[in-house]
């Protein structure tokens, strides 16, 4: 049965084509940020925190400090996303739409200034605005549930997997564009650029969603609580038989990825800069070819990424979302199982050419996992939600997403100098891919 606030119902093809590019800017622009900021992290705590926080005596505080700016994003996006989302449902998917674009302008710029205030020595006032930057961010990023859910109200339940994979499509770009962004930036003598440049496509894509983006949620009449945690929504959509598990499946795929992700900088350090201490200081010539090298790791990431979700896009026809579950998550478990393997058999004085290549290889099978399943477990929950609550159950399964991605890092970097072999993130990992895999196997592709 066809959604009847569908934009297919009223528009030609040409409107869906144009909702769908703006939709794509909007996760494009949103992973651009994360993508930029994710390499820079590990080199925040050393040029603001360690200036402010010195000694031996300060070094547990750092940590601690650092992981906090890499989770303010997230934490953001596990609170608003629910709340976007259902918002949405009440008054359209448009003006939440943009209201994320015009906070993506705001948030990206002050990261920029606070890049530059820390650059003139104001440490202080620049770690501030950098949290208030991340903190802003990830506020107005948490519309990626909305974005979802406007997939949702386009396309017919046959191709809505192809276009959960698009979104995928445009975290990859976004996630390559931001670490060349990042890249770029050392060639340059300002510290802002890749934040003002952040701003700038963010304003590109408000002007072009102001101008293209028709509304594809009209407004409902229908009078609903308003609260700014529906915690009964939240355990309505966990108990639903047919969605609570798979909310739970991504959650445990993206809290494993999580841990892989946050910790990929330290491991490109040891790779990139082998014979030397994991945290001492290099020098400017050392650090910044390391950086380099790191800005294109994360970039190939992202490519890689793009591939795997077009590659999807051409293979799933048809009921298809629950085989890719299946695959996606024995491919993650490769990745991160060759992850551990690597670490156990790498020289730590030297890397061979042929380590790194099984390092990008491991890596590759990870992403290649993690972009079969996102696609599927988002497209099944929409198929399987009431219409009328797409932007709430998808906001929930975002937010659940981002909860993951609070606790991948922390739980990563905690258990990342447990050994000197540093293999328990990806230990831990490996564990939970065993449990996803488990639980795929309880999902049934029929429709309930």
């Amino acid at each position: 049965m066809d959604d009847p606030h569908s934009i297919t119902q009223d528009k030609p093809q040409t409107g869906q084509r144009s909702t769908l590019l703006i939709v794509f800017l909007v996760v494009f622009i949103d992973l651009l940020g994360f993508g930029i900021v994710l390499p820079l992290l590990p080199y925040y705590g050393l040029y603001f925190l360690k200036p402010l926080f010195p000694g031996e005596a300060n070094e547990p505080l750092r940590g601690p400090i650092l992981g906090l700016l890499m989770s303010s994003f997230s934490a953001m996006q596990f609170l608003f996303a629910p709340m976007w989302g259902r918002i949405s449902d009440r008054i359209g998917r448009r003006p939440i739409l943009l209201l994320g674009l015009c906070g993506s302008v705001v948030f990206y710029t002050l990261f920029g200034i606070a890049s530059e205030i820390g650059e003139s020595g104001q440490l202080m006032a620049g770690l501030i605005l950098l949290f208030v930057a991340r903190l802003g961010a990830g506020i107005a990023g948490a519309t990626i549930s909305t974005a979802q859910a406007v997939i949702a109200d386009i396309t017919p339940s046959e191709g809505r997997s192809r276009g959960m994979a698009m979104i995928g499509a445009a975290f990859g770009i976004g996630f390559t564009f931001g670490p060349l962004l990042g890249f770029a930036s050392l060639f340059v003598p300002l510290r802002g650029a890749p934040g003002f440049a952040a701003a700038l496509f963010s304003l590109i894509a408000l002007l072009l969603a102001i101008r293209l983006l028709p509304e594809t949620h009209p407004a409902s009449a229908e009078p609903r609580p308003r609260h700014w945690i529906d915690w009964r929504g939240l355990q309505a959509a966990l108990r639903m038989p047919s969605v609570g598990i798979l909310i739970f499946i991504f959650f445990l795929a993206t809290f494993a990825f999580g841990g892989l992700e946050s910790t990929l900088a330290l491991i490109n350090k040891l790779l990139l800069n082998p014979g030397g201490e994991l945290h001492q200081e290099l020098t400017l010539g050392a650090a910044k070819t390391t950086e380099r090298k790191n800005f294109l790791v994360f970039a190939y990431v992202g490519f890689v990424l793009v591939l795997a979700n077009m590659g999807y896009r051409r293979l799933v026809k048809g009921n298809l979302e629950v085989m890719f579950l299946r695959i996606g998550s024995i491919f993650m478990g490769l990745g991160l199982a060759g992850a551990v393997g690597i670490l156990l058999i790498r020289n730590p004085e030297e890397t061979s050419t042929g380590i790194f290549a099984l390092g990008l290889l491991t890596m590759t099978l990870a992403v290649i996992g993690f972009a079969c399943v996102t696609p599927s477990v988002q497209s099944l929950i929409s198929r399987r939600t009431d219409p009328t609550r797409q932007g709430e159950i998808l906001g929930v399964n975002q937010s659940g997403a981002a909860l993951a991605r609070i606790l991948g890092p922390f739980v990563g970097l905690s258990l990342f100098d447990v050994s000197q072999s540093h293999i328990w993130p990806y230990v831990f990992g490996v564990c939970l891919i065993i449990v996803v895999f488990l639980m795929t196997l309880r999902v049934q592709q029929e429709e309930p």
